[in-house]
């Protein structure tokens, strides 16, 4: 495998995973699939001035959103595994999950400690000042460890029985 290409296609993955995440915020900051990636403290305050809707992982809006995103990722990780150069179930495996595990490490320690932190476009009405709430390391250190390794683990099988099949 061509580690230029593979460096690139990290980037390409950063770059698109927070344009995603942008547009997404921006779009359905307070529905189910994101709410569920509040702290719960921060849920539990924006639940006294709105409507309070399921956000755990049981709910049939939560999971479909999660399922959807599980499945672009495949197809994504399948393509740049594709270009980088895997030729077998272990090249596509180790590529999908060292990407997962890259997005899953920036999403912690930029997106999350960073950006969503300190922004308050990722505020949800009414927990704008909660910002001790909004500084929770261990709530999304938590996150990348599960479900976080979990949601790399699956798609980078899926790359690898992918890759596997193709070549």
């Amino acid at each position: 495998m061509n580690i230029t290409i593979i460096l690139i296609s990290a980037l390409i993955l950063t770059m698109y995973f927070t344009i995603t995440i942008f547009d997404i915020t921006r779009k359905y900051k307070n529905t189910p699939f994101m709410l569920n990636n509040y702290p719960e403290d921060i849920r539990e305050e924006y639940f006294k001035t709105h409507e309070r809707v399921d956000v755990s992982l049981k709910s049939k809006k939560v999971l479909f959103v999660k399922l959807l995103a599980l499945l672009l990722f495949v197809v994504i990780l399948f393509a740049l595994a594709y270009i980088s150069g895997a030729k077998s179930f272990m090249d596509g495996f180790l590529f999908a999950f060292g990407m997962m595990l890259w997005i899953g490490i920036y999403d912690t320690l930029f997106i999350d400690f960073v950006l969503f932190a300190n922004l308050k476009f990722f505020r949800l009405e009414g927990t704008e000042n909660m910002d001790k709430e909004y500084h929770q390391k261990w709530f999304h250190v938590k996150g990348l460890l599960f479900p976080g390794l979990l949601f790399g683990f699956i798609p980078a099988v899926m790359v690898g029985l992918g890759i596997l099949a193709i070549r």
